[in-house]
């Protein structure tokens, strides 16, 4: 997979399944041969039986439930050195030919942009105009595979973090006037198209940041004319303090955390806390630990995350803050298949640091 030469990351954030292993191979312990034998054997069968009912033209989306829940089940029943062992095992079997006629998962595994997770991935589960076309364009088994893969319970969370983010937007600016909003790693930033603040004109500014030249382009001409302006930076950027930002009522990060390690999370949070004013919030979102299409997810989209439980979430804040001079909470989304945290900081806390 070639990287976009107009792309450059900063690996602060592991958005490839490359520097996911990379992060993990420090850390793994050894394979036992005769283990990973029978394993990949039974990996084998399941792929087998899946690539039978494709052929036997089965219900698409039954044929995709029963896989997803097949692969969960295995990523559980194995060391996380085994299984990293069997991803490439199926993603060489032939049924990822069947797999890969879904938009959504042909995608995820090709990464058009060089990376996991890009805007254009979130727009079609997103089921967003702009990705009308790629899913139209798809075979009409791709589509069928897509009815299933779009209303799984992680992509039905992942659509209700936008309306979460959107809401929290809104009531930021309910709460102070002319506020001022900054999001890390926007994206597209699709959750502005379902603000009423700003369609309304209240908010002074929002500001994206994103790595992604392309995210940048395709935000400030999608919101060109409104208090919207999408600048480039990275991580790497934000913690150097590379940016003169100034000083905001609402920082949140959306799907950022899912690739970012807990030290590298816990010192983003410290500088996001110094970019937040007295009374302003932190929003951060993760994919929980309780997702049941991980399986799936890391071997046919290629798509590895840190999934995280709300002790996780905790563990990131209580790394970062003093909670005597913050309020926090963690809390999951309505199927817990995204957990947040929200951080406060209280009135009396001590001065944001100095831009530099």
């Amino acid at each position: 997979m070639a990287l976009n030469p107009d792309l450059k990351i900063d690996e602060a954030s592991l958005i490839t399944s490359t520097l996911i292993k990379k992060h993990k191979a420090a850390s793994a312990e050894a394979v036992d041969a005769a283990e990973l034998k029978a394993r990949a054997a039974q990996l084998a069968l399941v792929l087998d039986l899946a690539h039978q009912a494709f052929a036997r033209q089965e219900p698409a989306g039954q044929i995709v439930e029963r896989l997803a829940g097949r692969l969960h089940e295995l990523r559980r029943e194995v060391a996380p050195a085994l299984w990293q062992e069997l991803i490439p095992l199926a993603q060489q079997h032939r049924v990822a030919a069947y797999l890969k006629q879904d938009p959504f998962t042909r995608w995820s595994f090709e990464k058009p942009r060089g990376y996991s997770g890009d805007a254009t991935l979130l727009d079609i589960y997103y089921k967003h105009p702009s990705a009308d076309e790629i899913v139209a364009s798809s075979s009409e088994l791709g589509r069928e595979i897509f009815a299933y893969t779009s209303e799984a319970a992680s992509s039905v969370a992942g659509r209700e973090r936008r309306e979460i983010l959107a809401k929290t937007v809104d009531e930021t600016a309910a709460r102070v006037e002319n506020a001022e909003v900054l999001a890390i790693a926007c994206g597209h930033l699709r959750e502005a198209e379902l603000s009423k603040a700003l369609a309304e004109r209240r908010l002074k500014r929002w500001i994206g940041l994103d790595q992604d030249p392309v995210s940048v382009g395709t935000v400030n001409r999608d919101l060109a004319g409104t208090a919207v302006e999408a600048v480039d930076g990275s991580v790497r950027g934000l913690l150097r303090r590379a940016y003169p930002l100034g000083t905001f009522d609402l920082v949140y990060a959306s799907g950022l955390y899912d690739y970012l390690p807990l030290p590298v999370g816990a010192r983003l949070l410290q500088r996001a806390m110094e970019l937040v004013k007295p009374d302003g919030e932190f929003l951060f979102a993760n994919f929980s630990d309780e997702i049941t299409t991980d399986g799936y997810m890391e071997t046919f989209m290629d798509w590895p995350l840190i999934l995280r439980s709300a002790g996780d979430m905790w563990d990131i804040i209580n790394a970062a803050v003093d909670k005597n001079r913050v309020e926090a909470e963690v809390y999951y989304g309505s199927n817990r298949n995204i957990v947040y945290g929200k951080i406060r900081k209280r009135v009396d806390f001590a001065a944001p640091a100095m831009e530099r």
